[in-house]
């Protein structure tokens, strides 16, 4: 099963992207009948991949591209401010939010008990070079987490170089390339700043 508030991210991702239109094609052609998704509900994870599908279909887009493109609206649109202010908890630079990415999963599950976060392992290969191993039960997780960490590495003002490795040992595996974890100006982020407006409820 998966968590209404995946759902409706992905509803919100196609609806700001894209329009909504293009999110009531997908719906109809992923045979979802309703307008939206309840964001507390939970849905069979069939109806999740239909949607990914449906939306590659339409946009002539790898399932891939798609995912990848949802990380990174995940990380990075005002309409889902709440889980960039989630991920910037994790530290004061991309090293430190790359080195606590291992807790996001607990993180998660403390505001959303019952969200559908994959496990994340973190291990240095070499020097400035890290494998992220990613166990969900969503084939392409390690995909969304691709485009997040490339946003977060925007976010932060960091230079990383980052390469979805496939599929083996029961992960998806990514290779972060840290080159310079201060590169250029990140975004503004104001700690003090209230959580609660926008998100996808």
């Amino acid at each position: 099963m998966m968590h209404g508030l995946v759902n409706r991210g992905v509803e919100c991702f196609l609806r700001d992207s894209f329009g909504p239109a293009l999110w009531r094609d997908v719906a109809a052609d992923a045979q979802f009948g309703a307008d939206s998704f309840d964001s507390m509900s939970r849905y069979d994870q069939g109806v999740t991949e239909a949607l990914i599908d449906a939306a590659a279909q339409r946009l002539a887009r790898s399932r891939e591209q798609v995912l990848e493109d949802f990380g990174t609206y995940l990380a990075s649109h005002a309409t889902v401010e709440p889980v960039r202010r989630l991920l910037r908890f994790g530290g004061a630079d991309f090293m430190d939010f790359l080195l606590s990415v291992e807790d996001l999963h607990g993180r998660s599950r403390l505001a959303v008990p019952e969200i559908d976060v994959p496990h994340l392992a973190l291990s240095e290969d070499e020097p400035d070079v890290y494998l992220l191993a990613c166990r969900s039960t969503f084939a392409g997780a390690g995909h969304v987490m691709a485009g997040l960490l490339r946003a977060m590495a925007d976010d932060y003002g960091a230079l990383v170089f980052l390469e979805h490795r496939g599929q083996y040992d029961g992960a998806e595996w990514l290779r972060v390339h840290v080159a310079a974890a201060r590169f250029a100006a990140g975004r503004h982020f104001d700690l003090g700043q209230s959580a609660v407006a926008g998100g996808v409820a």
